[in-house]
């Protein structure tokens, strides 16, 4: 069964970081990355850009409106996520637990929606 692993934390945190803690995490990204590659459950994963950079779409009465960034103001941010494909929900929380953000932000586990479930 495929998981979306939902990495959310305080991104205002990032620039204030040391330039070798922020190696330092890099390289436990990397590492956990290549862990998920190397067990063959990785299906995808990218990192997004600052919140800022975002627009959000709404429909309202037939008009289209355009909003800078998020919608809702949250003290942590989306900020990127995996997909993998396991065997059921704890695999995916022993995955997600590993992730190197669970430590100061959250990652939110989510099922994906297969085609054959909307049958």
């Amino acid at each position: 069964m495929r998981y979306l692993l939902l990495i959310y934390s305080d991104e205002s945190v990032y620039p204030t970081m040391s330039e070798e803690d922020m190696g330092k995490l890099m390289a436990e990204y990397g590492e956990f990355t290549q862990a998920l590659e190397t067990s063959g459950v990785m299906v995808g994963a990218d990192r997004l850009q600052p919140t800022h950079t975002a627009t959000t779409v709404r429909i309202r009465d037939g008009e289209t409106l355009t909003t800078d960034g998020p919608f809702a103001e949250t003290k942590e941010q989306f900020g990127g996520y995996y997909t993998v494909d396991v065997e059921n929900l704890d695999d995916a929380i022993a995955w997600a637990a590993k992730i190197p953000t669970s430590k100061y932000g959250s990652i939110e586990v989510r099922p994906i929606w297969e085609e054959s479930e909307n049958a």
